[in-house]
């Protein structure tokens, strides 16, 4: 969903953009990769990338469609950090090597914090997402020494429509609510941080363009909310009701760890980087965000204009 919402606002402004695939490429623009071949792009493929300004990395596989087997939760990892590896590797070897490189990361390198409020300072937490999160950002260190700045976006729910090709978390949701089973997940009281689609797709050039901003950042609206709060919001704009509540008991029969991790799990983040820099949300409540998400032909271009990069 990020990936094909971004490539849509760099075609609307015009920005050339080169595109990995693992697939045989359908146009000039697309660029075959394989991360775990060495070389993983051919040196034909690499020349292709003319002078890049700037390489967004944002593979990984879905942690919420699977079960958490110990071969998924092995392809969790390597398509995260073998990809980031392989890619900054290349990068590295470049002889113009891009200006940036942003990697995508997640807010559960925080791990289960409680009511803790959580800033880009704070300390990884533990779990298994966390170990995730740690390795991935720490794949991207070669790009660091190779004098690329490196930053890691710490992405929260990305709150997107749920109608097209790529549907995002809350295109798993919806159908269950309108069917009026949704409710909390367990006590409900665990902190969720979230980001819309629009505002997500402005920070990242908002970060772009913005050298000063290095290392982590939260990707995340300023206002966490707790899942009861989220699905009471959710539940009230499609008029249906809230209220069975699914006990962690059943949660954790059926989905096992992910349920304690993903689900159960409480993050309260806030993107103090991103505001302190004087990047301004268009969706900073989660009732805004779900609206513009649920609208017929919801907004991917959202955001002050001042965010937009001029070239």
């Amino acid at each position: 969903m990020l990936g094909s919402a971004l490539r849509r606002a760099l075609s609307t402004r015009n920005l050339p953009a080169m595109q990995l695939v693992r697939h045989v490429p359908a146009s000039p623009s697309q660029i075959q990769w394989d991360p775990s071949a060495n070389p993983a792009i051919s040196p034909s493929g690499t020349e292709a990338f003319g002078a890049l300004s700037a390489a967004i990395h944002l593979s990984g596989s879905n942690i919420a469609t699977h079960r958490w087997t110990k071969a998924y939760k092995r392809e969790m990892t390597q398509s995260r950090v073998e990809s980031t590896r392989a890619l900054v590797n290349t990068l590295a070897g470049l002889k113009q090597p891009p200006h940036t490189l942003l990697v995508a990361s997640a807010v559960g390198i925080y791990g289960n914090r409680g009511n803790e409020l959580l800033n880009e300072t704070a300390a990884p937490g533990s779990g298994f997402l966390a170990d995730v999160c740690q390795q991935w950002e720490e794949a991207a260190q070669p790009a660091s020494q190779a004098g690329i700045r490196v930053v890691h976006l710490r992405f929260g729910v990305v709150i997107g429509p749920i109608d097209g090709s790529a549907p995002g978390a809350l295109a798993h949701m919806v159908p269950l609510f309108r069917l009026g089973v949704g409710g909390p997940l367990g006590s409900g009281r665990q902190w969720m941080s979230w980001i819309s689609l629009a505002d997500a797709i402005a920070a990242i050039f908002f970060v772009l363009r913005t050298p000063a901003l290095t290392g982590p950042v939260n990707f995340t609206a300023p206002q966490a909310v707790t899942n009861s709060e989220f699905t009471c919001t959710l539940a009230g704009i499609l008029h249906r009701p809230a209220f069975l509540r699914a006990p962690e008991f059943a949660l954790r029969l059926a989905l096992g760890q992910m349920a304690d991790e993903a689900l159960l799990a409480s993050t309260r983040v806030v993107p103090a980087k991103l505001q302190a820099a004087g990047f301004h949300f268009t969706h900073s409540i989660v009732g805004q965000a779900l609206s513009a998400a649920l609208a017929p032909t919801p907004s991917l271009s959202s955001g002050p204009k001042e965010m937009m990069p001029s070239s």
